[in-house]
């Protein structure tokens, strides 16, 4: 009998024990009281198996698209990609799509872990042959219409990346074990230099949360990168959890590193609001304590702000499966800003400032829900948006791009968002191998390109709404990661070179990088 029979009936298994339960819990539920700055949460409900629930993927056909809102245009921006994760566009308008898969050779820790690697597996279509991944590409539309010109492959054979910024001719790519800084001009077509490492990152030998996003200061001068945790509540010990859970921020000159905010499960969308300056990110929570709990989430971050993980949830709901127990750090958790519902896996996140969509998106911020596995019932596989005010989310969040999922089947999944050289929102669909297009059907476009990096933000804004004081405790996770400096430059390829295969240069960690535990100490608990 072949592995995937009997993968398949252990999963029938799974709905068979714990669909009745789950589906009398989730089916009185409205998932909607959980969407806004206080989600309703309802008790926990754990079980020996968690609830499963997983989109068979069936791609796109030709002439088909997501629907989005009168007013708004849908088009396929780039096709036949490799699991697009995120994408960035450079102050000259080239878009980059990340394409990305995570490393194949993950430690499980408990034998459920294996049944929900191979369900994740089919969550992303990848099941069959699979096109080589791991690269990010340039994409070009040299007349500002809305449609790619030129696609150039930039950088190949990298370690999962996820997160890029740009600044001072230099890219920086965030794989899942180093940041790494590239040579490049704008405009160029291919990078022929090797990088350089200027902060190893927390990663394997296990390595659950895998993704690495990026984000640049308003100033430039520092990186913000998140860091997700290594389990879903400590199961692999706290010693695996050095350094996790947390949003990292790196001097760009030195690559000293420290942890600025901890207790975030799952990070990623890391993105700096243009009104105000703060960085924001949207959260994955905990899996396992029923359908309707608990709410991922969107935040601002807070320099030296505690979130929870792994001992409470939403500020000081505390999760009595682990242990010990820290009503210490519980008592100082931070309820996040804003609950999207429970379990919609929301990756991606941008702003809407200074696009050229309506007046109705003109102020609040876009977010990629890629779509829940722990639920009995879908939620998510869209794209939402959240009307700001006066630098907060003030209004409830708006489904602005469906039809990802058809039944039971899934035409795609929404991860990283962008705003293009023209001011229309991007969509990475890793599931579909696509990158969409949204732009105004009007057909309005913004003066001039604006790069993901560009932020004229007045400073000060973000100076002032900084947490009062800095937490001087360690919750054992995420906190006091020490400095790294810069890191051995390594060798320079030639000019007729082109650095496909870096992951020996970049994870050489026993040559040119300390160990993880000297980049990352953290106290038990």
């Amino acid at each position: 009998m072949k592995k995937s029979q009997i993968l398949g009936g252990s999963v029938l298994t799974l709905f068979v024990v714990v669909g009745p339960a789950a589906y009398a819990e989730s089916g009185r539920f409205d998932v909607s009281k959980q969407i806004g700055p206080n989600p309703i949460l309802p008790d926990p409900a754990p079980s020996l198996l968690p609830q499963l629930k997983v989109a068979k993927v069936v791609g796109w056909q030709d002439g088909e698209a997501p629907a989005a809102p009168n007013g708004l245009t849908v088009t396929a921006y780039a096709k036949d990609l490799a699991n697009p994760r995120t994408v960035h566009t450079l102050p000259n308008g080239d878009v980059l799509v990340i394409q990305s898969r995570g490393p194949s050779a993950e430690t499980t820790s408990r034998p459920k872990d294996f049944i929900r690697g191979w369900i994740m597996s089919m969550a992303h279509g990848n099941m069959g042959e699979q096109k080589e991944s791991n690269i990010i590409t340039l994409l070009r539309d040299t007349n500002r219409d809305g449609t790619v010109d030129e696609k150039h492959e930039l950088l190949t054979k990298l370690d999962s990346p996820f997160g890029v910024a740009w600044i001072d001719d230099t890219l920086y790519v965030a794989s899942t074990s180093a940041i790494l800084a590239y040579p490049y001009k704008l405009g160029q077509n291919e990078i022929t230099s090797r990088p350089k490492v200027l902060t190893p990152l927390p990663g394997g030998p296990i390595n659950h949360h895998w993704t690495k996003d990026l984000a640049l200061s308003p100033d430039g001068k520092l990186l913000y990168v998140s860091v997700g945790s290594n389990s879903n509540i400590v199961e692999n010990g706290l010693e695996a959890e050095k350094g996790r859970a947390a949003i990292w921020q790196v001097d760009r000159e030195t690559g000293a590193a420290r942890v600025f905010a901890s207790g975030l499960r799952n990070p990623n969308g890391l993105a700096f609001n243009p009104e105000t300056g703060m960085l924001w990110t949207v959260v994955n929570e905990r899996d396992e304590l029923g359908p309707n709990l608990v709410p991922d989430y969107m935040t601002s971050v807070r320099e030296g702000g505690f979130y929870g993980w792994p001992w409470s949830y939403y500020g000081n709901h505390v999760d009595a499966r682990v242990h010990p127990q820290r009503p210490d750090l519980v008592e100082r958790a931070i309820p996040p800003d804003y609950g999207l519902s429970s379990h919609v896996a929301a990756l991606g996140l941008t702003f809407s400032m200074n696009s050229a969509l309506p007046t109705a998106y003109a102020n609040g911020a876009f977010v990629g829900e890629h779509g829940s596995w722990n639920r009995d019932s879908f939620n998510g596989y869209k794209v939402v948006y959240v009307p700001f005010e006066h630098g907060k989310p003030s209004g409830k969040a708006q489904d602005v791009v469906t039809g990802f999922i058809q039944g039971d089947q899934a035409k795609g999944r929404p991860v990283g968002l962008g705003i293009d050289g023209t001011g229309a929102l991007l969509i990475a669909d890793d599931a579909g191998n696509m990158v969409w297009r949204v732009a105004s059907s009007d057909g309005k476009v913004t003066p001039q390109p604006i790069g993901t990096d560009q932020v004229l933000v007045n400073t000060q804004a973000s100076t002032d709404t900084k947490v009062d004081r800095t937490i001087d405790v360690d919750p054992g996770i995420g906190e006091d990661t020490t400095g790294s400096t810069a890191q051995p430059e390594a060798p320079t390829a030639s000019n007729n070179e082109h650095p496909t295969d870096l992951k020996s240069d970049a994870g050489q960690s026993d040559r040119s990088a300390p160990s993880q535990m000297q980049v990352a100490p953290a106290a038990g608990p």
